[in-house]
């Protein structure tokens, strides 16, 4: 399945630099073209970060990745509870 959600990211960094590129040197005297050439790119960055924390939750949770810090707050329940008893 990372595999797959691999190839989407690929695919979707690939639609965002290639239509961000056509909406920024786009011919001005046709906004209908900028503005689905900017959509699409945005469409693709948007799906290329979706994908990408996609691949790193995978990464973490094979092992291939060091998994985030995360600080351990079970104390702070047992302290709350303790003040307002």
């Amino acid at each position: 399945m990372s595999k797959l959600i691999a190839l989407l990211n690929v695919i979707a960094w690939s639609g965002f630099w290639v239509f961000g590129y056509l909406a920024f040197t786009g011919d001005v005297s046709r906004p209908e073209e900028l503005t689905t050439a900017a959509l699409v790119a945005a469409f693709g960055g948007l799906f290329g970060t979706w994908t990408f924390f996609r691949l790193v939750r995978d990464a973490e949770t094979s092992g291939y990745a060091k998994p985030r810090n995360r600080a351990d707050r079970s104390h702070l329940e047992k302290e709350y509870n303790e003040e307002t008893a």
